[in-house]
């Protein structure tokens, strides 16, 4: 499964980028003039961006687009440190080239300008290198990939990639690639169609040749608004990135998504899609996990609807939110290429007040696992109006199956099917479920059978039948009830196991939808 088909390439030609770059500053003083920038881009009408690039590069197909390839030895820092930057060439879907400036230790700002000699041009795509350079002019780059001795000493891995409008992707020790951050999201699915700003340049500030962290500021535009962001990036287990992002409004964004996190599910767990596979599982992501303003830990199994389905967790002051890839073995999946298991989950904690506020999970039908079809973020209460400005800090941290500060029990697995008895002669409706959710755990280690664990369960809708709990043969927990909905209306369920009145687990939130396949 490739990124390439994931991101919508949108950026800024090179007028705008311009501006800034000539001027040399002490770095500390770099963010205030990107925000001025930004907070300026603000206060005129938005102007599109307008690359020209060749025919030749726009006409790229995919396999073509491949056969460019970067020259390692020509990466920028490559002999001076910990990290090195690699970059993307312009073409194929990434017709909208983004402006790169290097911040040297001093604080000096240069424009890193376009070269094909980093680049070689084999197969399909060799006919490129006899493109002259000079009528070529300074295209910029699509994107750049940061790399870094991650997982070994002798080796500069690969771990973050900004790629495409104001998606990036990256991984912490041991882990491949599979969902993407972006850094904002606009009326993510709003009648009137997404709204998708783009990074249109970047300042990479060179590390000392110890440090072990990264600084990147970046430009952001859009019809509705501006952003100056600034991203600390610390490569590890996990790897963490602190963020900031000063936003200005040109016109109101009724639904501004922050800290937007983009993945694909096809098929696995609850839901019973139709895959013609011999994988029991596909999918970068399996839930949404969220631990709310007073603590609450929940966690929302993830779907591939037949329909569109919107769902919102309202809160005030949250505590953070993620997309979690939850099963780490290999057999949970038998995907010996794609490798689901060693995908990376990432957390969003939100460093100062946010206030109340919800966040969103969108479900989209997809019968691909090449796209995308599940994000999540936070929407303020309060809509941006224009000439408003926000500011948001937040850390986005990679991790495995559950947050390291977890301490409650999470589920396991949760299965869903026909409410019906075997044998019996007068079986229910198939729209009756019966649902089992197991739940395993530090707080659940080493309770005996005959403990008082009960169910804390309730639905917005429908009937809840039979619910029982029972201990497994290895120290997992099960809980199991009916469902009978109510007229094909949606029922949003949730449950924890306690034990005399105090949580022992997560609490495990579903709604179930009347046109969820069955």
């Amino acid at each position: 499964m490739t990124s390439l088909f994931r991101f919508l390439a949108l950026s800024l030609g090179t007028t705008l980028a311009m501006e800034a770059s000539a001027e040399p500053a002490a770095e500390q003083g770099l963010f205030d003039r990107v925000t001025d920038r930004a907070e300026r881009l603000a206060d005129a009408p938005y102007e599109a961006p307008d690359a020209d690039l060749p025919p030749a590069l726009t006409e790229l197909d995919y396999d073509a687009y491949r056969q460019i390839r970067f020259r390692p030895d020509r990466a920028v820092w490559h002999d001076d440190g910990l990290f090195e930057v690699q970059l993307f060439h312009p073409g194929f879907l990434y017709d909208q080239p983004v402006v790169l400036n290097l911040v040297d230790e001093d604080g000096e700002v240069s424009p890193l300008p376009f070269d094909p000699s980093r680049f070689r041009y084999d197969d399909e795509a060799a006919g490129l290198a006899d493109l002259d350079a000079e009528a070529l002019g300074d295209l910029g780059y699509a994107g750049f990939r940061l790399h870094y001795p991650l997982n070994s000493g002798d080796y500069r891995d690969e771990f973050m990639v900004f790629l495409g409008a104001s998606y990036f992707r990256m991984i912490g020790r041991d882990q491949g690639y599979g969902l993407s951050s972006r850094g904002l999201a606009i009326d993510t699915g709003a009648p009137r169609g997404e709204e998708f700003p783009a990074f249109r340049e970047f300042w990479l500030v060179e590390p000392g040749p110890e440090d072990t962290h990264l600084t990147v500021y970046a430009l952001l535009d859009s019809p509705s608004l501006s952003g100056a962001y600034r991203f600390e990036i610390a490569p590890g287990e996990p790897t963490t990135v602190e963020t900031e992002a000063r936003l200005f409004a040109r016109e109101v964004v009724a639904k501004l998504g922050i800290a937007p996190l983009t993945s694909m599910y096809m098929h696995g767990g609850l839901g019973d899609y139709p895959a013609d596979d011999y994988r029991p599982r596909v999918h970068d992501s399996s839930g949404l996990a969220m631990q709310t303003g007073d603590g609450e830990r929940i966690w929302r199994p993830l779907s591939n609807p037949e329909t569109l389905h919107m769902s919102s967790l309202q809160d005030t002051s949250p505590r953070g939110f993620g997309l979690i890839q939850r099963p780490r073995r290999f057999e949970a999946y038998l995907d010996a290429e794609a490798r689901y298991e060693t995908r990376p989950s990432e957390w969003v904690t939100p460093l100062g007040d946010w206030g109340q506020g919800r966040v969103e999970l969108v479900e989209i039908p997809s019968d691909s696992e090449a796209n995308d079809n599940i994000t999540a973020y936070w929407i303020p209460e309060q809509p941006l109006e224009a000439g408003q400005s926000r500011t948001f800090r937040y850390r986005l941290s990679t991790l495995g199956a559950t947050p390291p500060d977890q301490r409650l029990a999470h589920v396991l697995r949760s299965r869903q099917g026909w409410g019906a008895t075997p044998g019996q002669d007068d079986p229910p409706p198939a729209s009756q479920r019966v649902f089992i959710v197991d739940f395993q755990g530090p707080t659940l280690d080493g309770l005996e059978a005959d403990q008082t664990v009960e169910p804390r369960l309730t639905t917005s809708s429908g009937e809840l039948i039979e619910p029982r709990v029972q201990r497994l043969p290895d120290d997992t927990w099960r809980a199991s009830f009916r469902l009978a909905p109510e007229d094909g209306t949606p029922a949003d369920m949730r449950l924890a196991l306690t034990l005399h009145g105090e949580p022992l687990t997560e609490t495990w939130n579903y709604v179930w939808y009347p046109d969820e396949r069955r």
